[in-house]
């Protein structure tokens, strides 16, 4: 009796993570995104606007925010939205107006009296 119970019990184990939905990981690139107020903006309330988001992580000095989401619950463009209204632009997707008036002077685009300087990636030095 034992010996088939715990058959039971691996199999429906077995079965149950062979059904869990595979995660998924992109890289979004978040120029705007350049300080600690920047990341944890960001952090804070792209999760409330995206279920089944499972992690997300701001580089700021690269300019790049990973995240890690469940496909069957959200996907890469609402990810991308969540940070939009957040007040950053999100690869393609711009800043939700509204949520960039709201970001301190600081965090705003140089253009809006920010004082971030956008990132630029110089050429290899020639030899």
């Amino acid at each position: 009796m034992k010996i088939l119970f715990s058959i039971c019990l691996l199999a429906l184990s077995v079965t149950a993570i062979s059904q869990q939905p595979k995660k998924q990981t992109a890289t979004i690139k978040t120029p705007g995104a350049m300080c600690e107020d920047c990341k944890a903006r960001i952090e804070k309330i792209a999760p409330q606007y995206v279920d089944g988001l499972i992690m997300i992580n701001v580089n700021f000095r690269g300019g790049t925010t990973r995240v890690q989401w469940y496909p069957d619950r959200t996907n890469i463009e609402e990810i991308k939205t969540a940070i939009a209204n957040a007040g950053y632009d999100a690869d393609d997707v711009t800043a939700n107006p509204d949520s960039y008036k709201m970001l301190m002077t600081k965090c705003k685009k140089p253009e809006d009296g920010g004082t971030h300087k956008p990132k630029t990636i110089s050429p290899p030095p020639q030899q």
